[in-house]
């Protein structure tokens, strides 16, 4: 289906209406022919009262004329003139699926032959709207480009609350609240290939009241670009509030040739009525299916060498693990850095960065020994790679130093002993794509990678873009993408693990690619509870790849092994220093974990209570069907005598009974809960609820319930 509307037609024309099955974005062409928008919020039932709707904003706000706030787009004509005007020209919609609606909105600048395309794609059963926007000219010269946001959105309350995730390494997606005021808030990034380590590019915002898990309207929103980005909230002199979410200008200035469109990411947005819980079941029921690579396939459970070997290890000790590996039952053993380099062998983070071939002191046999040593133990093979980055101390920082980013007459600015490849160069984008397909060509059984990047660009300059440096931070990361787009031509769905040193990379930009993101390097338990909740706000289970580790021992094993299985399952010990009785758990944990993973990775997430409220987090995953339902509750760092409280469910069916069974025990021990293998319903759950703790409640230890319909 087409739909067309010309500018002699506007005023008469039908409001255009984004629409979901329960949100509605109106857009309307005004008597100037300028494209206002007219509403943004709970869908309408009648169709006839959108044509009622009047006044609203300028949907997309040009600089340089009558604008007094943010802008969406600001140019630079190529005459010197800084000024852009955008009036309706026509508008198409579509439908490329079942569900999926597209409208496309063309403005076009009266006196300058510069095109503004607004593209919107709803999705109608999961209740969110994609937007981003496409921006070309044909004037005779080139014009620049100052702003370029992919979206512009209007909302009127009595007041707005802004739920925003900041952090650094170890300590990712902490959570912060407050009520935007007047003026601007600005979160923003400038670190170039690690883009969200400081800030993260999602937010939730809340109109009048703050907002909960269960209650309040919330607008949230996340944008899809793994690179500096820049989301921008403005309250004006009548308290209306202008969002602006985008590619951060920030040295960015983009000169734009005639006839070549500029493309932003895309903004990814959900209104709920009903909180932040049912905001983020929208997003993840929306990017299983659209958002992230095979997001409605399973994942692979593993077994990571990097914190039982680091990078001291060789052929015979990888042999073992892989055994230890098959022993414990994953699916896969993940070869993790210093496997690499010959010339300068990668016996620490200091060399051998850029030089692919396997270390020959290391492993003789090269890597096709070990994918054979994983076959025969039941299991496949997985390796790391960091290919965007470089050792100064490698062969390919000694052939190829204009492949470098790094400032001319200054020192190098080296971060993990490393410097940053020049991913705007075609060249790089080559090597980097050969870095990634040569192993797999050379390795046809190879089942697995991780891709890594640990550090921001710092004193960047790219000797391939000469004059035009304030393309680099725009071009590196659509460089970055066309090495992805050609590598997944030629391997569609092999699992890459989004990892960038902890959180670093964690947009839906690159999870188009990849099928999940490592959250952080941070894997103690308690506080993994935190960051993992944090993520659970914006992106579904199975992509958030979730380890057993050493990193604070004096948990016990079962408490990391229960934090770790909310997510997808991983291992980082060494085995071989596990108890008799530990492995034994560890055993029974993998064979639970992938029993209970279809709920986990594709049931209806509630989060029922914030480690951020109380002592006794707890989250609840139901199957769509409601048949099944898994449910984690932990303890942290509980006071002597707290009163441990029922949590009521939610999601489940009220006329349903349920038989609620704890598993992931420690064999030899039994339930000390009074639910323990009790049938209620639906209803008595979700309104009394269950006791998820054992009366002691000691700090630190877990429980995993499983609910089943009888």
């Amino acid at each position: 289906m087409l739909a067309r509307f010309s500018p002699a037609a506007a005023q008469a024309a039908a409001p255009l209406v984004v629409e979901t099955q329960h949100l509605s974005l109106v857009l309307a062409v005004g008597d100037n022919h300028r494209l206002y928008q007219r509403y943004l919020g709970p869908r309408l039932l009648a169709p006839a009262d959108y044509a009622r709707l009047a006044g609203g904003h300028e949907a997309y706000v040009s600089a340089g004329l009558d604008n007094l706030f943010e802008p969406a787009v600001g140019l630079t004509h190529a005459d010197g003139n800084p000024s852009l005007e955008l009036l309706f020209v026509d508008a198409q919609t579509a439908e490329p699926s079942p569900g999926v609606r597209t409208t496309t909105v063309r403005l076009r600048d009266p006196q300058y032959p510069v095109e503004v395309l607004l593209h919107y794609a709803a999705y109608a059963a999961e209740d969110v709207i994609k937007t981003w926007t496409e921006i070309k000219h044909q004037e005779r010269k080139a014009l620049v480009l100052n702003h370029y946001a992919s979206a512009m959105l209007h909302l009127q309350a009595p007041q707005y609350w802004l739920t925003q995730f900041h952090g650094d390494w170890a300590e990712e997606m902490r959570q912060q609240e407050a009520p935007l005021t007047s003026g601007i808030k600005v979160v923003d990034s400038k670190l170039g290939a690690r883009a969200d380590v400081y800030q993260t590019p999602a937010f939730f915002l809340a109109l009048g009241k703050a907002a909960d898990e269960t209650s309040g309207e919330v607008l949230a929103g996340t944008l899809g670009w793994t690179g500096n980005f820049r989301l921008a909230f403005e309250l004006d002199n009548q308290n209306d509030l202008r969002l602006s979410a985008g590619i951060n200008p920030y040295a960015s200035a983009y000169t734009l040739a005639p006839n070549t469109p500029f493309v932003t990411p895309e903004f990814i947005f959900t209104y709920s009525t009903q909180g932040k819980g049912q905001a983020s079941r929208n997003l993840h029921r929306w990017a299983r299916r659209y958002g992230v690579l095979d997001g409605t396939q399973p994942r692979l459970t593993l077994l990571n060498n990097w914190e039982s070997t680091f990078f001291d290890f060789n052929e015979p000790k990888l042999d073992a693990i892989m055994a230890d590996a098959g022993r414990l039952g994953v699916d896969l053993f993940l070869l993790d850095d210093g496997w690499f380099g010959n010339k300068y062998p990668r016996s620490a983070d200091n060399a051998g960065l850029g030089d692919w071939q396997p270390t020959r002191t290391k492993l003789p046999n090269g890597l096709g020994h070990l994918v054979q040593e994983a076959t025969k133990n039941g299991i496949k093979f997985g390796i790391w790679l960091e290919p965007e980055m470089v050792n100064p101390k490698s062969e390919l920082y000694e052939k190829h130093p204009d492949w470098l980013l790094k400032l001319p007459n200054r020192p190098e600015d080296l971060s993990r002993n490393q410097l940053v490849l020049d991913l705007t160069n075609p060249k790089v984008q080559d090597f980097v794509f050969h870095t990634v397909a040569d192993v797999f060509t050379q390795n046809p059984g190879l089942a697995y990678v991780k891709w890594d990047c640990n550090r921001p660009m710092t004193n960047a300059y790219s000797q391939y873009l000469g004059a035009d440096q304030s393309h680099l931070y725009v071009d590196y990361v659509r460089g970055f993408y066309k090495v992805c787009e050609r590598l997944r031509q030629q391997y569609p769905h092999v699992p890459i693990m989004l990892c960038s040193g902890g959180g670093g990379r964690t947009d839906y930009g690159a999870l188009k690619y990849f099928t999940e993101f490592w959250p952080s390097d941070n894997t103690d338990a308690a506080e993994r509870v935190f960051i993992q909740w944090g993520y659970s706000n914006f992106f579904p289970a199975l992509t958030l790849a979730c380890h057993v580790t050493n990193w604070n021992p004096q948990q016990s094993l079962k408490f990391r092994t229960d934090v770790a299985m909310m997510g997808r399952l991983g291992y980082d010990v060494d085995l071989a220093k596990l108890t008799p009785a530990e492995l034994a758990f560890s055993q029974q944990a993998v064979k639970e974990y992938k029993r209970l993973s279809p709920v986990i990775w594709q049931g209806d997430q509630y989060r029922l209570r914030s480690p951020y409220e109380s002592n006794q987090p707890v989250v609840l995953y139901v199957a769509a069907d409601r048949a099944r339902a898994v449910l984690f509750a932990y303890n942290l760092h509980t006071r002597f005598h707290e009163t441990v409280l029922r949590v009521r469910l939610q999601g489940l069916d009220p006329a349903r009974r349920y038989r609620v069974a704890e598993t992931n025990l420690v064999p030899g021990t039994t339930s000390r809960l009074a639910d323990q293998g009790q049938t209620y319903s639906g209803d008595y759950l979700m309104q009394v609820g269950l006791k998820v703790s054992d009366d002691e409640a000691r700090a630190l230890t877990s429980h995993v319930l499983e609910l089943t319909a009888e």
